[in-house]
C-alpha cells in the first residue's frame, strides 16, 4: 500500500501486523503440545509419591474442619443450654426434685384396714373428690397468690444477691487480706510451743499400759 505525504513516499507493510486471533490459536497449540509432551520417569515417580501425600494432607484438613464444626456445635449447644436455664419448664417443673415430700396421693393419707371397709362407691367418690379438691384448690390459690408471691420472692433474692455481691464478699475479702499475718503468727505459735508439748504428752501417755487381773 502506498501513501503519499508531500513528495516523500512511505511504505507500510501490512504483513508484519499479526492477526490477534491467529496469535491466540498459536498460543493454544503450544500449550497443548506442552501438555502432551512425555514426562521423564523421575518426574513421574515424584508425582506418584506426591499424590498419596497430597491425599493424606487433604484428609487431615477435612478432619480438622470436622473437629471445628463439632466444636462450634458444642458451643452452640452450651449457649442454648445457658439460655434455656432462664426459661420456665412446662413439662418438668421440679427438675432438681426439691419438693419430693409433697408427692402425696390418696393412699398416702387415707387407708382402710381389712377389718373396717366403707362402701365401694363411697371409697371411689372419696378418692375422686380428694384428688379433685387437692388439684383445683391448689390452682385457685395459685391464681390468687402465685404472681405476687413470685414477685416478692424475686425481689427478696435480688436484694440478697446484691448484698452478697457488693457488701458481704468484699468485706470477707478485706478481712482475709488484713488478717493473713495473724493466721501466720498463730500457726507459728502452735508449731513452736503447743505442738511439742502435745507430742511429748502423747508419747508419755502412750507408754502406759493397763492390765486387768481376775482375783
Amino acid at each position: 500500500m502506498m501513501r503519499g505525504v508531500g513528495h516523500e513516499e512511505v511504505e507500510i507493510d501490512l504483513e508484519d501486523l499479526d492477526d490477534p486471533q491467529q496469535d491466540y490459536q498459536q498460543q493454544q497449540q503450544q500449550l497443548h503440545q506442552q501438555d502432551y509432551q512425555p514426562q521423564p520417569p523421575q518426574l513421574q515417580q515424584q508425582q506418584s509419591w506426591k499424590t498419596p501425600l497430597e491425599t493424606v494432607l487433604e484428609e487431615e484438613e477435612e478432619e480438622e474442619v470436622e473437629f471445628v464444626d463439632v466444636d462450634v456445635e458444642v458451643e452452640d449447644e452450651d449457649v442454648i443450654s445457658t439460655q434455656s436455664d432462664t426459661r420456665p419448664l412446662i413439662n418438668e417443673r421440679d427438675p432438681r426434685q426439691m419438693n419430693e415430700c409433697l408427692k402425696v396421693s390418696f393412699e398416702d393419707v387415707i387407708a382402710e384396714p381389712e377389718s373396717v371397709h366403707s362402701g365401694d362407691r363411697i371409697w371411689i367418690w372419696s378418692h375422686a373428690l380428694f384428688e379433685v379438691g387437692r388439684v383445683w384448690f391448689y390452682r385457685i390459690v395459685t391464681v390468687l397468690l402465685a404472681v405476687p408471691v413470685s414477685l416478692l420472692t424475686g425481689m427478696l433474692f435480688g436484694l440478697l444477691s446484691c448484698l452478697h455481691i457488693w457488701f458481704l464478699t468484699p468485706c470477707v475479702k478485706i478481712t482475709l487480706l488484713n488478717t493473713g499475718w495473724l493466721q501466720t503468727l498463730w500457726s507459728s505459735v502452735l508449731n513452736i510451743f503447743v505442738l511439742p508439748l502435745q507430742q511429748s504428752a502423747g508419747n508419755c501417755y502412750g507408754q502406759i499400759s493397763v492390765r486387768l487381773a481376775q482375783e
